[in-house]
């Protein structure tokens, strides 16, 4: 008789997913980079300004399906009393920092470098223009720059705010373990829940800290490109 998986069983095959998924679109935003590199070289055409763009929004559905089960961890581990604790969401976190900065050159490549579409099959969709110059009576041509400019705007605020809520409950720098503010902020934490990281040391630095060294190595497209 098969006996039903325990509770920690479960769990652990879950992370084991989720762990598995984030490696999925570590590899996804590593090609959508190395895609990038193309632009503006010889390989540029529509076939590879086709394939950045799926692979973009394959990038960003990936990326928010992986936060809907990671973050439902968290709010119900801080629901139960439970110090937040998840490698995966700093795993995913780190991953959409990298990938909302390949959106941004991304934005700057289509705009600096624009490609025309009009031979290609897969071109935009164009839905929304044949429904216009029906009601104007007006024969709209599609623009496929300005869609994917537009589109590209769309996916980076869906991410930056993805980032921005998986930044609730990560954990603070190592660099104030041992010190006497990291007491102090011990101590004031303890009248707020785990995810609120509001007027803490993590919030205040000057700049943005970097994510990228220690153990993060790992990520195969930390490293800093040398265009754009």
């Amino acid at each position: 008789m098969t006996q039903s998986p325990t509770p920690s069983t479960s769990k652990l095959h879950d992370d084991k997913s989720i762990a598995l998924q984030i490696h999925d679109i570590n590899c996804q935003v590593a090609q959508f980079r190395d895609l990038l590199i193309n632009i503006g070289q010889p390989r540029d055409g529509p076939e590879l300004r086709e394939r950045v763009r799926k692979l973009r929004r394959n990038c960003v559905e990936s990326c928010k399906s992986t936060s809907q089960l990671v973050l439902p961890q968290m709010r119900s581990a801080i629901d139960l009393g439970i110090p937040a604790d998840s490698p995966n969401l700093v795993l995913l976190f780190f991953v959409a920092q990298l990938f909302l900065r390949e959106l941004f050159k991304c934005k700057n490549l289509v705009r600096i470098v624009p490609m025309d579409m009009s031979a290609s099959k897969s071109g935009p969709s164009n839905i929304g223009n044949v429904i216009s110059s029906i009601l104007l009576c007006k024969q709209i041509t599609p623009n496929f720059n300005e869609e994917e400019l537009c589109s590209i705007r769309k996916d980076s605020a869906e991410i930056s705010a993805l980032v921005a809520e998986l930044q609730e409950f990560m954990p603070q720098s190592e660099a104030d373990v041992g010190k006497t503010i990291a007491l102090q902020d011990c101590c004031a934490g303890l009248a707020r829940n785990n995810g609120a990281r509001k007027g803490n040391r993590w919030d205040n630095r000057a700049g943005n800290p970097n994510y990228f060294g220690g153990s993060f190595n790992f990520l195969c497209c930390a490293s800093r490109p040398n265009y754009v």
